[in-house]
């Protein structure tokens, strides 16, 4: 009843079906742990957040560059404020205000961009707080430098003079005429009545968009698997319903639709064979009848003639 599983189109079937399987179970394994990376990123992320700014402060140095790892951590720098800039539409506690940007130029001739504190309303010069002169030490929590996918950066342009729209070394590149760090510094205690800005969790670090999609991918896959077995037994099944009836006489085996197509095959030539002698003798009987006429025609032309030289 199984000869069939012996055809060279199941050694085909089963092995597509070995080979499929660990393979969609391996990529469905694959995307699960991508999400539970993910959510173990997340979960540490959140941890740093929360523990920002609570560590010893390391010099700023030692952190760079900024990554998942020293993002939130304590770093401290030394140097004089060159000058100080305002972003506007920026939001704390659910109120709407402004950053307070001031521009650190280290002993190394680089300048730090320092967030010294938030302010309510809109931004103006006037509001904001002078910058200290001398020589200052700052220590706030290490920040990647924003982007255009940063939640609250302004990112349309055509500010007033003062203004930025995001923190980065990229959009102050025109502005200063020195090098700026790729990173930034929300201080720990400020003055003057604004209010410190708390760090951020690092980018790409939370359950996004992609994350979930890792989560549908490993169904897909895992969907993929089931579905190749189902396919399977079903042809399976099939095929042995077909050998039992078989059996059972509903249907030709293989060797009888074989033999019925072999007596097809002689009844057929015998058929084709009859016609092709039927087609031989009607040819031969017109072709004697035509001999017949023509000899009839003949003795009759003969007979006329002679009669003609009679009379003569």
């Amino acid at each position: 009843m199984y000869r069939f599983l012996l055809t060279p189109r199941w050694w085909g079937i089963n092995l597509f079906l070995v080979l499929a399987i660990p393979f969609c179970v391996f990529m469905g394994s694959w995307q699960l742990g991508r999400f539970e990376d993910r959510v173990e990123s997340h979960k540490a992320a959140e941890k740093r957040s929360d523990e920002a700014g609570k560590g010893p402060a390391r010099p700023l140095t030692e952190l760079l560059p900024v990554d998942k790892e020293t993002s939130g951590e304590r770093a401290t720098a030394t140097g004089r404020w060159d000058r100080q800039l305002l972003l506007p539409e920026r939001q704390l506690d659910g109120k709407q205000g402004y950053y307070v940007l001031g521009l650190l130029r280290t002993d190394g001739g680089k300048a730090l961009p320092v967030v010294r504190g938030w302010m309510p309303g809109e931004a103006g010069k006037a509001k904001a707080p002078e910058l200290p002169s001398g020589e200052v030490t700052v220590t706030g929590a290490l920040q990647a430098s924003e982007n255009s996918g940063t939640d609250g950066v302004h990112k349309e342009g055509g500010l007033p003079e003062g203004q930025l729209g995001m923190i980065s070394a990229a959009s102050l590149v025109n502005l200063v005429p020195y090098e700026v760090y790729d990173a930034w510094v929300t201080v720990d205690r400020t003055a003057d009545g604004m209010t410190p800005v708390p760090p951020l969790a690092p980018q790409g670090s939370g359950l996004d968009l992609k994350a979930f999609q890792n989560l549908g991918y490993t169904g897909e896959w895992f969907i993929f698997a089931g579905f190749v077995l189902f396919m399977w037994f079903r042809l399976f099944r099939r095929e042995v319903e077909f050998a039992k009836d078989a059996e059972l006489g509903l249907v030709p085996s293989d060797d009888q639709a074989s033999g019925s197509s072999s007596t097809d095959e002689v009844k057929s030539g015998a058929e084709d064979e009859v016609k092709s002698a039927g087609v031989g003798e009607d040819a031969g009987a017109g072709v004697g009848e035509d001999a017949g006429a023509a000899e009839c025609g003949s003795a009759s032309g003969t007979g006329t003639a002679s009669e003609e030289k009679a009379k003569a």
